[in-house]
C-alpha cells in the first residue's frame, strides 16, 4: 500500500508522521487489499485539519477532522476512515452472500 503524508502550509515532523503510521496499522487489520492512503495536515486558524482520501478496491473513501489539536485530528480521522472501510467492507460482503444464494435457489 502506498501511503502519503504530506502538510499544506505545515512542516510534517516526525512525531507527526509516527503517530499516523501507528494509526495505519488499524486500517490494515481490516483489510490487506488497501492501495493508497494519502493524508494532508492543514492549519486554518485555530483548527487543526487532517483529510485523509483512502484508495481500496472498487472505491475511494475520504474523510475530514478538525480539533484543536493536530495529533486528536489524526485520531478523529482514522475513526471516521475505519468506519467507512467498515461499511464498504459490509457491503461488498452482502453483495456476494446474496448473489450465492440466489444461485443456490435458482442454480
Amino acid at each position: 500500500m502506498q501511503f502519503q503524508l504530506s502538510g499544506q502550509q505545515i512542516e510534517v515532523t516526525q512525531a507527526l508522521r509516527d503517530h499516523a503510521t501507528a494509526k495505519l496499522d488499524r486500517l490494515t487489520r481490516l483489510d490487506e487489499k488497501l492501495l493508497s492512503l494519502a493524508i494532508v495536515l492543514s492549519v486554518d486558524k485555530l483548527q487543526q485539519c487532517a483529510e485523509g482520501t483512502l484508495g481500496v478496491t472498487g472505491a475511494t473513501l475520504h474523510a475530514e477532522a478538525a480539533e484543536a489539536d493536530m495529533y486528536a485530528s489524526i485520531d478523529v480521522l482514522f475513526d471516521k476512515l475505519v468506519n467507512q472501510l467498515r461499511k464498504h467492507r459490509e457491503k461488498i460482503s452482502d453483495k456476494h452472500q446474496r448473489e450465492t444464494r440466489e444461485d443456490r435457489q435458482y442454480g
